[in-house]
This record gives structure tokens, sequence and C-alpha cells, in this order.
């Protein structure tokens, strides 16, 4: 659960947006639900966690011309 919590963390860094924008967008979840799977008090389906994934895999963050270097 922790490596999902940090890929999440880091895709919606790269793309400018919340980890709340990046659920509500990829899987129509509530807004307190990232908070509740950071602090454990919930955990999503692996059916959530692949939807998740792949949307990730096929809408990569922008590339910034620091990482162009």
């Amino acid at each position: 659960m922790e490596r999902f919590i940090a890929a999440v963390e880091t895709y919606a860094l790269g793309c400018g947006i919340s980890p709340q924008s990046l659920l509500r967008k990829t899987v129509n979840a509530q807004w307190g639900q990232w908070q509740k799977w950071k602090d454990g008090d919930a955990s999503p389906t692996m059916r959530i966690v692949d939807q998740i994934y792949a949307y990730m895999a096929e809408n990569p963050p922008p590339q910034t011309s620091e990482d162009a270097a």
C-alpha cells in the first residue's frame, strides 16, 4: 500500500494536481477517500488500484524543461 500511495503522490505532483483530484478523475472516489487510504482507515480494491495504475500509464505527466535536460 505504501508503494501505491507514493506512486499516486508522485504522479499527481508531476501533473500539478492533488491525489484527490486524480482519484475523482479516475474512479470517481469521494473527496475524503484519499485521506482514509493514507491513514489506513480504508483500502482500495485491487480493481480500483489497477484502474488508477492504468490511467497513470496511459496519461504520463507532462515533461518539463528540467526533464528534457
